[in-house]
């Protein structure tokens, strides 16, 4: 185990923890684009330059947020992951905790995801969504409750495709009220691609 952290560490990680707190909460309230380093440095009760030695750049904040939604997602699937579930009982319960995530804080969701996407960071980072997705995809061949023929890694990148894009579409609703239930439209796209969309009696 790691011995614990002095007493001026702890104030370093008290400190950037308020400035991304603050960040946060002005990007919920004001938007990414109309909050300025100063805002956030003044919500945070720091000087303008502290924010720098934490955050190089504004932008470095996206990135910080989804490496702990990344964790989050880690931590729920690692909690609700039911052992011995079949592949497919995986997947939904993947979708709802996406869901669930994303629901939980709607405002910062819209706000950080279009930040996320003017930075590019959809291309740039790792697919690691994709990643979860294969890795059962994988499991359910191997167990025969999927087609053995499947591509695990193609099919890991479908079903991300489908899940940023149900999110954009959750997000850019007028309201959380128009937005309705993304869990709900996850599952029922999920549906569809477990399902086929092809007539099976005309096949």
């Amino acid at each position: 185990m790691a011995p614990p952290a002095g007493r001026r560490e702890r104030n370093k990680q008290r400190v950037k923890e308020r400035l991304y707190t603050a960040a946060l909460e002005l990007f919920s309230e004001k938007g990414y684009d109309q909050t300025s380093i100063d805002d956030i440095a003044e919500r945070a009760d720091v000087a303008r330059g502290t924010f720098f030695n934490y955050f190089p750049r504004k932008e470095d904040l996206i990135g910080a947020w989804s490496e702990r939604r990344r964790a989050k997602l880690m931590t729920h699937l690692a909690e609700t992951r039911s052992y011995g579930a079949g592949a497919v009982a995986q997947l939904k319960q993947c979708v709802s905790v996406l869901g669930r995530i994303n629901e939980e804080e709607r405002d910062l969701t819209v706000a950080m995801l279009t930040a996320w996407v003017k930075a590019g960071r959809p291309i740039q980072e790792d697919p690691y969504m994709a990643d979860i997705f294969s890795e059962i995809v994988e499991t359910g061949c191997h167990t025969g409750e999927l087609a053995e023929n499947l591509s695990s890694d193609l099919v890991g990148n479908v079903l991300r495709d489908l899940y940023l894009g149900a999110l954009y579409r959750w997000c850019y609703q007028r309201s959380s009220a128009d937005a309705g239930s993304l869990n709900d439209e996850l599952q029922e796209v999920l549906g569809h691609l477990l399902g086929g969309i092809t007539d099976s009696s005309r096949r």
